[in-house]
């Protein structure tokens, strides 16, 4: 839905003397540079349905619609690094093309990178990077992570039905809250142990309805929540597993059941040799002290998925004022610091300029001519 927003990306980006590629309906992306070696950068762009309470000058003026996930920094964040590339490649051309990616869709499951992926984002692109706002972090501080920095992430829904009747006689019906009861206790117990307990397997329900009269057994139910899990074999695995198991909880209790397992994505998996360029940027751009380890995030990102394609890194950009308050992601009243832009746009320009660099290096030592094998001693 983020029309309107696209439009002002490529406003932006042809202000700065860029042109920019739509996507088949919303989002776009553009390259910045001139050469066959290309490096690729993605800024999620879309809001939540969330009504803002922060009371800022620049709050959203649609109404319970908010970018509580920081997404707006992460565009703006993108669109600077475009004008520094581009002003920089007019002034002192940079041997490459970084190719910046303003992906719609990425709060909602599967995700919008695969629609954007299907269309070839990624033809030529060797490595990609990303940000994401952190809260819990100092604006002038970014958290890095070798292997995993997000987690794999599904929709569980589930409707059950019975026949209904009287809490003075659940024996001759189909007890259908007390069913409920057990789906919601039991499914994560029976998961979390038929799982390997070192992948972090975890259904947390937010929706439970059911009922209107204290001395009804209802008709039918609905409950929802998520799944998630620290690794992606475990996710696989427990994927395969949870039809079984909601019909093994449900069973003695004779209710009809109807689950939707909505596929999330995948853990966002950092590779080495991407987190050290992003690190080596932070230093040299924020200072030494700028890089800070961070834990395993139990949410989802659907920048895994470019990562299923190509190797890449994804860093957590601080946007909290020093000896503020800290915010919570997804919060009506988060106020992220401006200055967090500012740091964003130094350290990805530099991620890519460097990463650039990098693979012009590789490509130039697979071109060079092998040395040829000295002769082992006693043999042909």
């Amino acid at each position: 839905e983020e029309y309107r927003t696209t439009e002002r990306i490529v406003n932006a980006l042809e202000s700065s003397g860029l042109h920019p590629v739509r996507f088949e309906r919303t989002g776009c992306y553009v390259d910045v540079g001139r050469g066959p070696v290309m490096v690729g950068l993605r800024a999620d762009i879309d809001a939540l349905p969330i009504l803002e309470d922060t009371g800022l000058d620049y709050a959203s003026i649609n109404e319970g619609v908010m970018h509580a996930c920081g997404h707006d920094i992460h565009t703006t964040v993108m669109l600077g690094v475009a004008r520094v590339l581009a002003d920089l490649h007019r002034s002192s051309p940079f041997a490459g093309t970084v190719r910046i990616v303003f992906q719609p869709a990425e709060e909602k499951l599967p995700g919008g990178a695969l629609s954007i992926i299907r269309q070839n984002v990624l033809a030529g692109v060797p490595r990609m990077f990303a940000l994401h706002c952190e809260p819990k972090l100092d604006v002038g501080q970014v958290g890095t992570r070798i292997g995993a920095i997000t987690s794999a992430s599904d929709t569980i829904r589930i409707e059950l039905s019975g026949r209904g009747g009287h809490t003075s006689r659940p024996h001759l019906t189909e007890d259908l809250v007390y069913a409920m009861s057990q789906i919601a206790i039991d499914v994560p117990a029976v998961l979390s142990r038929r799982v390997d307990v070192r992948s972090g397997v975890a259904v947390v329900w937010g929706q439970i309805h059911a009922g209107v009269a204290p001395n009804a057994i209802p008709m039918s139910g609905f409950m929802a929540g998520t799944m998630r899990c620290l690794d992606a074999d475990a996710w696989y695995q427990a994927g395969e597993m949870l039809d079984e198991v909601v019909g093994q909880v449900a069973a003695p209790y004779g209710v009809n059941v109807d689950l939707e397992h909505i596929r999330g994505v995948p853990p966002v998996v950092n590779g080495e040799t991407e987190t050290t360029l992003l690190e080596i940027a932070a230093r040299a751009e924020l200072g030494e002290e700028s890089i800070l380890l961070v834990e395993q995030s139990m949410g989802g990102e659907d920048f895994a998925w470019f990562l299923q394609h190509v190797p890449g890194a994804m860093m957590r950009l601080g946007t909290r004022e020093p000896g503020g308050r800290t915010y919570d992601l997804h919060q009506s009243d988060y106020t992220p610091q401006e200055e967090a832009i500012r740091c964003g746009v130094q350290v990805m320009a530099s991620t890519a300029l460097r990463a650039v660099r990098l693979r012009v290096r590789e490509l130039s030592d697979a071109a060079a001519p092998a040395e040829p094998a000295e002769a082992e001693q006693g043999t042909l």
